[in-house]
C-alpha cells in the first residue's frame, strides 16, 4: 500500500524534525525524572517497546515509557485492568508516556500530528477506507485525541483519522495541538467505560 505526498508533507516532516529535537532538549529533566520514578513505583525495564504499523504500514518499533507493573500470577496481575497502577493510570492521564515517542518523531517513525499507531493484529480486520489512515505517518495525538480520546467508539476514531488523512494541512495541526494540551489538562476521554483504555478492534460491542 503507498500514498500519494502532498506538498504540506514536507514541510510537516520538517516541523516534527525540530519539534521533537527542541523537545528532546528541553524535556531532557522531565524525561530523566519520569524514568526514575518508573524504575523505582514499576521496575525495569522503563521503556515499552512494542512493533507497530506506520506510514504504508511498514512496522516500526514504538517507544513509550512503561505504565503497567509485570505480570505476576501469584499476586493476582494478569489482566491490563490488574496491571495497571494508580502511577501508571497519572502517566497515561497526562500522557507523560509519551515522551519517548518523540524520539520516534525524530527518527522518521512517527509525526507529532496523525492518526495513532494501534496493534498489529488489527490490520486484517481495517475495511478498505479505514485503512487510509496509514497513508500518513502515525501520530503522538491526532483528530482521534483531540476529539474525545478513548471515549471515542473505534467507528468515530477511524472516520476521524481517514478525515485527518484527506484534509491534512498546518492549520489542522495546530487545531489538534491546542485542543490536545485542553484535552490533556482537563483529563477528558482517558478511558472507555468499562476498561482502562478501551476495549480492542473487533471485539464485541465496539
Amino acid at each position: 500500500m503507498t500514498s500519494r505526498s502532498r506538498p504540506y508533507d514536507y514541510v510537516k516532516r520538517f516541523l516534527d524534525v525540530v519539534s521533537s529535537l527542541l523537545g528532546l532538549i528541553l524535556l531532557a529533566p522531565v524525561i530523566a525524572a519520569t524514568a526514575v520514578v518508573v524504575a523505582i513505583k514499576l521496575g525495569r525495564p522503563v521503556i515499552f517497546s512494542q512493533p507497530r504499523p506506520g506510514k504504508n504500514e511498514k512496522i516500526f518499533t514504538l517507544y513509550k515509557f512503561r505504565s503497567m507493573s509485570s505480570i505476576d500470577e501469584s499476586r493476582g496481575r494478569v489482566t491490563d485492568e490488574q496491571r495497571l497502577t494508580r502511577f501508571g493510570k497519572t502517566l497515561r492521564a497526562t500522557s507523560l508516556d509519551e515522551l519517548p515517542s518523540l524520539w520516534n518523531v525524530l527518527r522518521g517513525d512517527m509525526s507529532v500530528v496523525g492518526p495513532r499507531p494501534l496493534l498489529l493484529e488489527y490490520l486484517p480486520r481495517y475495511t478498505p477506507e479505514q485503512r487510509q489512515r496509514h497513508h500518513v505517518r502515525p501520530g503522538i495525538t491526532g483528530l482521534a485525541q483531540a476529539s474525545g480520546r478513548n471515549a471515542l467508539s473505534w467507528g468515530d476514531k477511524f472516520a476521524l483519522d481517514v478525515k485527518y488523512v484527506q484534509q491534512r494541512r498546518l492549520r489542522l495541526d495546530l487545531q489538534i495541538l491546542m485542543a490536545t494540551i485542553r484535552s490533556v489538562v482537563a483529563r477528558d476521554g482517558i478511558s472507555q467505560d468499562g476498561h482502562v483504555t478501551m476495549m480492542k478492534f473487533g471485539e464485541p460491542g465496539d
